[in-house]
This record gives C-alpha cells, sequence and structure tokens, in this order.
C-alpha cells in the first residue's frame, strides 16, 4: 500500500508536465498587434503587482498561523506547522504560476479570434488547463509528499493533525485570495459599468473607460487566482477528509463498539483517497487532450467533452482501483476489512454524477438557453426593480434542487459506506459520504481549465474591443464570453457542493476527536447557542465582503467620473488622448487588500475564540454554518450567474437590445449580482471549510 503516495507523486508530476506544455503552447501563439501587446503587458502588470502585494500581506497570517500550530497544544507538532506551511506555499505557487498565463492567454486568445472560435477556443482552454493542472498537481503533490515525509518516513504518529494542518494551509490563502481578488474584480466592475454603460452610454470595455484595464485585471485576480485557490483548497479538502476520518476511526479500535474491530492493516482504508485522487488525475489530463477546436460543432460541446471524458474514465478506473487495492486488505485475523469493494467504488460514483447534477441545476438557472435568465430579460421591459426582484427569486429557488442532490448523495453514500463493511452504523457510513466529496472533485484538474477558460475570454473579449479589432472579432469574442459565464457558474457548483460534504466529514472528525467533551445534543443551551451564532456567520460574513465592494466601487465611480470631467477629449474619444488607467487599478488593489483582512480574520478567529470559551458551542456554531454557508453560496452564486446571462442575451438582440431601457434595467441587475457571484457567494464555501478545520486542528487545545 506504501506504493500509492508514490503513484501519486508520478500522477501529480504528469499534471505538472502536461500544465507546461500548455503553457509552452500558449505562450508561442501570436499575441497580435502592437496595440493589443501594449494592453496585454498592462493587465499582466496590473494583475502580478496586485498577487505580490496580496501575497505579502497574507505573508504575515501565514507566519502567524504557524507560530501558532507551534506554541498551541495540539498532535503532530512541529510537523504539523511545517505542513501547514507546505499547503500555503504550495496553493500560492499554483495561483501565481496560472495568473501568469491566464495573463498570457487573453492577448492571444484575442488574436485567435480574428481567425474564428475553432481557433480561439481551444487556446483559451489551454491558458485555463494550466491553472487547472497546476492546482490539482501541486494539491495531490502536497498530500502525498507529507505522508510520505512526516508519516511513512518519520514515523510520525499523528496522520490526521498532518494532513488536516496542509489542508488549513491551503484554506489560509484560499480565503484570502477569494476575498481579495473578489473585491478588487467587482469594484472595477460595478465602478466601470454604472459610469460607463449607464451614465455615459459607452460600450462596455470602451477604451475610453478608465476602469475598463482594471475590470480586465480584476477578471484574473478574482476568476483566475481566487478561483484556482479556492479549488485547490477543496480539491485537498476532499483528500483530507476522509484520511482524517480513517486516522482516527482505525487507529487500534473500530467503530460501533465491538461490533468490528480492526487490529490489523487498515492503511489501505488510509491509502484509498489518495488513489482515487491519482487515478481521477490521469482521467483528467486524458480528458484535457482530447479536447479540440472544430468547424460547425457546438462551443458548448467542444468545451465539455474533455470534462465528459474524464468523468466516464475515473468511473472505470474507480471501480478497478477499488477491486485491486480491497483486494488482498484483510484484517488481523485474515478475514476482509471491506466486504464488499465494489459499495466504495459507489461512493465515488455517486459524488461524480453528485457533483455534475449540482453543475447542471447552476447551468439551468444561469443559461441564457433556459426559462430562468430569460424569465429575468423578460421582467427588464418593467424596469430594473422586476430584473433585481425576479434574480432574487430564481436564485432562492435554485437552492431547493441544490439540496435535494446533496443530500440524495450524502444517503446513498452513507448507505454505501457502511454496507461495504457489512454495517448499518453511525459512522463508518461517513466514511462514505466523504468519498463521495472526493468524486465530486475527482476532475478537478479538467473543472478548474474550463472554469478558468471564461476569465481568458472575457479579458479577450475586452482587449479586442480597446484595440479596435473589427465587429466579427467581438462577436467571436462574446460567444466564448457567454459559455464561460456558464462554465464558471458550473465551476462554483462543484466547488459549493463538496465544501458541503467535506465539511460535514471534517465536522465528524471534530466531534471525534473530542471525544466525550463534546456534547452536541440540541437541547444543551450552548450548543443552541453555538447554532444561532453559527447560522448568523455567513450572513455577516456576506455583508461585511458586499459593503466592501461597495466602498470599493463608490471609490471607482468617483475616479471614472473625475477623469471623464477633468481629461479633456476623453469622453468624446479625442485621438491620442488616454485614460490615466493605473490609478483606477491601485484605486481597486488598495481597497481590495484593506478590505478583506475583517472578513478574512473572522474565519479563524471566530472558531478559536468559541472554541476556548465552550466547545460544545463550538460544535453548535459548526453546524448552523455549513447549512445556512452552503445555501447562501448556492444562491448568491445564481442568482448572479443569471443576472449577468441575463444582460447578455439582450444585448445579443433581445427585448431590443443595447442602448434601449431594458438593457439599461438588465445592467442594474447585472451590476447587483457582480458580488453576489463573484465574491461573497464563492467565499462561502472557503468559510465553511476553514471554520470547521480550524475547529478540527485546534480541537486539542480547547479540551
Amino acid at each position: 500500500m506504501t506504493a500509492i503516495p508514490y503513484f501519486a507523486l508520478i500522477a501529480s508530476a504528469l499534471a505538472l508536465l502536461l500544465a507546461y506544455y500548455f503553457a509552452k503552447t500558449v505562450m508561442k501563439a501570436d499575441e497580435g498587434t502592437d496595440l493589443m501587446k501594449e494592453i496585454g503587458q498592462a493587465i499582466r502588470e496590473g494583475a502580478m503587482a496586485f498577487l505580490r502585494r496580496e501575497y505579502q500581506w497574507v505573508s504575515v497570517f501565514v507566519v502567524a498561523m504557524f507560530v501558532l500550530l507551534l506554541v498551541v497544544p495540539i498532535d503532530g507538532r512541529p510537523s504539523a506547522s511545517f505542513a501547514y506551511l507546505m499547503g500555503a506555499f504550495l496553493s500560492s505557487v499554483a495561483g501565481f504560476i496560472g495568473m501568469r498565463i491566464a495573463t498570457a492567454a487573453n492577448t492571444r486568445t484575442a488574436n485567435a479570434a480574428r481567425e474564428g472560435a475553432a481557433k480561439a477556443l481551444p487556446l483559451a482552454f489551454k491558458g485555463g488547463a494550466v491553472m487547472g493542472f497546476t492546482v490539482a498537481g501541486l494539491a495531490l503533490l502536497g498530500i502525498s509528499f507529507n505522508y510520505l515525509l512526516w508519516v511513512t518516513w518519520l514515523g510520525v504518529d499523528s496522520a490526521f493533525q498532518v494532513v488536516a494542518a496542509f489542508g488549513l494551509g491551503a484554506s489560509s490563502i484560499a480565503l484570502f485570495a477569494r476575498i481579495g481578488g473578489g473585491i478588487f474584480t467587482k469594484a472595477a466592475d460595478v465602478g466601470g459599468d454604472l459610469v460607463g454603460k449607464v451614465e455615459a452610454g459607452i460600450p462596455e470595455d470602451d477604451p475610453r473607460n478608465p476602469a475598463t484595464i482594471a475590470d480586465a485585471v480584476g477578471d484574473n485576480v478574482g476568476d483566475v487566482a481566487g478561483m484556482g485557490a479556492d479549488l485547490f483548497e477543496s480539491y485537498a479538502g476532499s483528500i483530507v477528509a476522509p484520511i482524517v476520518l480513517v486516522s482516527l476511526l482505525m487507529s487500534g479500535v473500530f467503530i460501533k463498539g465491538d461490533e468490528l474491530q480492526v487490529f490489523g492493516d487498515y492503511e489501505s482504508l488510509l491509502m484509498y483517497p489518495i488513489l482515487i485522487g491519482a487515478l481521477g488525475m490521469i482521467a483528467s489530463i486524458v480528458g484535457a487532450l482530447l479536447t479540440r477546436g472544430k468547424e460547425g460543432q457546438s462551443l458548448s460541446k467542444q468545451l465539455h467533452t474533455g470534462q465528459y471524458v474524464a468523468m466516464g474514465l475515473t468511473v472505470v478506473f474507480a471501480i478497478a482501483g477499488t477491486q485491486w487495492l480491497f483486494g488482498g486488505a484483510s484484517k488481523a485475523d485474515g478475514s476482509d476489512i471491506v466486504q464488499t469493494p465494489i459499495y466504495l467504488a459507489f461512493t465515488i460514483i455517486i459524488g461524480l454524477l453528485g457533483g455534475w447534477a449540482i453543475g447542471f441545476i447552476s447551468e439551468y438557472f444561469t443559461s441564457e438557453h433556459y426559462k430562468p435568465v430569460k424569465g429575468i430579460a423578460a421582467q427588464s421591459e418593467t424596469g430594473a426593480a422586476t430584473v433585481v426582484i425576479e434574480g432574487i427569486a430564481k436564485g432562492k429557488l435554485s437552492t431547493l434542487p441544490s439540496v435535494v442532490v446533496v443530500v440524495t448523495m450524502i444517503g446513498l453514500s452513507y448507505w454505501f459506506g457502511g454496507a461495504a463493511f457489512g454495517q448499518t452504523g453511525d459512522v463508518i457510513g461517513l466514511y462514505g459520504v466523504s468519498l463521495s466529496a472526493i468524486g465530486m472533485l475527482a476532475v478537478t484538474g479538467v473543472i478548474v481549465a474550463v472554469d478558468a477558460y471564461g476569465p481568458i475570454a472575457d479579458n479577450a473579449g475586452g482587449i479586442a474591443e480597446m484595440a479596435q479589432l473589427p465587429s466579427e472579432v467581438r462577436e467571436v469574442t462574446d460567444s466564448l464570453d457567454a459559455l464561460g459565464n456558464t462554465t464558471a457558474a458550473v465551476a462554483k457548483g462543484f466547488a459549493v457542493g463538496s465544501a458541503a460534504v467535506t465539511a460535514l466529514a471534517l465536522f465528524k472528525s471534530f466531534s471525534l476527536t473530542a471525544g466525550s467533551d463534546v456534547n452536541l445534543d440540541i437541547n444543551d443551551t450552548a450548543v443552541t447557542i453555538g447554532l444561532f451564532l453559527g447560522a448568523m456567520t455567513p450572513f455577516i460574513f456576506a455583508a461585511m465582503t458586499m459593503s466592501a465592494v461597495g466602498r470599493a466601487a463608490q471609490a471607482m465611480i468617483v475616479e471614472v467620473r473625475r477623469q471623464f470631467a477633468e481629461i479633456p477629449g476623453l469622453r468624446e474619444g479625442r485621438p491620442g488622448v488616454k485614460p490615466d488607467s493605473r490609478r483606477c487599478v491601485d484605486i481597486s488593489t488598495q481597497a481590495a487588500l484593506r478590505e478583506m483582512l475583517l472578513p478574512g480574520g473572522l474565519a479563524i478567529v471566530l472558531p478559536l475564540a468559541i472554541g476556548f470559551i465552550d466547545v460544545n458551542a463550538l460544535g453548535g456554531f459548526l453546524a448552523g454554518a455549513v447549512v445556512t454557508g452552503f445555501l447562501m453560496a448556492i444562491y448568491m452564486a445564481n442568482s448572479g450567474g443569471a443576472w449577468d446571462n441575463a444582460k447578455k442575451y439582450i444585448e445579443a438582440g433581445a427585448h431590443g437590445g443595447k442602448g434601449t431601457d431594458a438593457h439599461s434595467a438588465a445592467v442594474v441587475g447585472d451590476t447587483i449580482g457582480d458580488p453576489f457571484k463573484d465574491t461573497s457567494g464563492p467565499a462561502m464555501n472557503i468559510l465553511i471549510k476553514v471554520m470547521t478545520i480550524v475547529s478540527l486542528v485546534f480541537v486539542p487545545a480547547f479540551i
């Protein structure tokens, strides 16, 4: 079984090699005209400058947490501290690499669009795939290497603390990257849209708008680096959760009292999540290589081909790998550890299908091809108020099918998890539930590639507009961008669905670690108090992040108005007159870095403060936060995506098209939806996992 982490290292290396190959392919493509190169350079410099400053700020927090893990009495010191540091470092590296290639791919995609969508789509996908396979490759590499280093080679007897600390490190970067990037991008987007499109009546991405470059920079720092850190953390967390459960449950005595004893080799159960991660990685590589541009084939079909191939191969690999791994695994008395191995493979498949189903639900509620978005667009005929009302309603309605999918997935994987061991008890079924989260994210490389494609396509459209390329080029980039909005919503669905399931497994690990010191009875007053505090937290978190966007956007609006008023000939588009784009980038940068600290710190400080006061209250707090955080994430992401595509549906010619009152109403809805879908909503899934994993790591100190 010790060969499995080495196999995972090989799979990780292959993923990183594929990312390198795609990066070289992107960099070889032609950047286009001198003006396109100039615009691309400005976007790249702004994005990389923000990322460097963000990492400098976050590094202070990371160092503080590293020291805290060294001095607080938890298991696994000092290995847990160094595992935490590696999780934070690798997540940062993935974001840096992905950002660098994405900002190079956007200009090249715009230039390729001059030859048609079949040429531009695979280039944008390859740019996104660099982020996808860097994220997945480094996450799997980090978990495998940490396990080998501390547990296999150095013999540290706290495997669950080591991998949990690695996940905490990844979560720390993801939390601040999502919040900071989300605030940056939406401040620029909201400010630019309200002054440019609504007040000045100029097109989106018009070079006269001072916020246009800042908006393009924001697409990268929020939707590429932020999203990449988000799914790095989600992917790592999905593998960490079952390893933690196994470490706690099977170190000596199994579960269900004395009904099932394991005093022998349970390493196969510990290694199974890593094996599935490696097999999913191989499947993702094959799927990515099969994504190509074809004339006459729908863009959606081309982009999703790789994802569907990867999912199909993962099903086959999971069944074969499960049978291979558990075929010879046995307890000390010679009986099988897993009586029906195929049932464990079923939990992986259930997770994979559940992720696809949540993704489809997100697509249904956010794509212009379906009734919800068309209904929102129709409401634009009567003004912005009805657009907003309908968007809120559709977002809240989307929680119904999403919750049905998640609870069905939890119920089925729980049953199959227990049945695999011949049990129907409480705890062992949660091993199956935690495995289903791995199934949801087994093809993370392709999921992130498809998601990161979106901001690259969006930037390509902006560059085409600013470089004044022919209208048919903008039509190509608009078609790529519209598809990207839908794929982004699908990826958010994957991330938040896996967050709910992973947080459930981590929550159970928390209660197991606390043992008899924690009582989660709802009749306990401390638990009830914690439950209310936890249910409130996602609302406060959303309010803080949305207010941060509002304040930053206000500063941006003032600056854009000032430049239109004070720079002669800017609004009229006089030749040679250019806006001060650097000033707008600086406004968004300072606002994002300043505003991310309080909500980001909230996710760390609250569970620590409550845990040191009353561990029972902390249990209730986590339960409340997981439920409301999941619902808020689904609602906000789908409302925002629906408003965005309703606007694009009108811009394509519906309800009078651009320049009409209906279009202005849709722009207002889209502006409100921006912080919904790109700031507050996506950060919810990180929030609930960060608070849970902080509680898990520090629970020995609490008790």
